[in-house]
């Protein structure tokens, strides 16, 4: 989907196609480097990291396996819960394996904490995250947080497979939700 297709949905686009394939290549490179003769599992977080984790593995040049995971911190509200709720667990051992959790967006930090808790009880050789975007309000985690792509501002953001109210994940782009889309729903 094009932002023609939904622009009166949308307050303002952050970052195009072409600028998130381009970081992803940037941060590919770096990780090229940092994993070096490792084995490698990048953890993909259903769903919103779906199109972030397949178009990373496809920038790297080196084999990774790629595993899945998916939690529920928001459900179709546009704030976090408060708590995360596991819906598939992994289906791969990683006990000493180098694990990188791929998540689309590190808001509060409670998903991503509760991914790096969930998978160092597992042994790996580490655990860290990637993530494309990062908001303001984000816990600074340095011990966890190895990649980011972006940091962005408040606001509902869509699209590279987020989603509100399981939409516009297939936006091509990054973009800020309008708020007169979700203000009958907010909470």
């Amino acid at each position: 989907m094009n932002v023609a297709d939904v622009a009166d949905d949308l307050a303002e686009v952050l970052h195009s196609e072409a600028e998130i394939l381009a970081r992803i290549d940037q941060l590919a490179a770096e990780i090229e480097r940092d994993y070096e003769g490792k084995d490698l599992v990048l953890l993909g977080v259903l769903g919103g990291a779906a199109m972030l984790t397949v178009d990373l593995a496809r920038a790297l040049t080196r084999h990774v396996e790629i595993a899945w995971m998916a939690i529920r911190s928001y459900g179709s509200g546009t704030k976090s819960s408060g708590s995360v709720r596991l819906l598939k667990d992994l289906d791969i051992d990683v006990t000493g394996r180098h694990v990188l959790v791929v998540d689309g967006v590190i808001d509060t930090g409670l998903t991503a904490q509760w991914l790096v808790s969930n998978i160092g009880a597992r042994k790996p050789a580490s655990a860290h995250v990637f993530t494309l975007f990062r908001k303001p309000k984000a816990p600074p985690m340095p011990d966890a947080v190895k990649y980011v792509g972006f940091d962005i501002g408040e606001g509902m953001i869509v699209g590279y497979g987020l989603d509100y109210a399981s939409r516009y994940r297939n936006l091509r782009c990054c973009a800020v939700l309008a708020e007169h889309v979700y203000k009958s729903r907010v909470g």
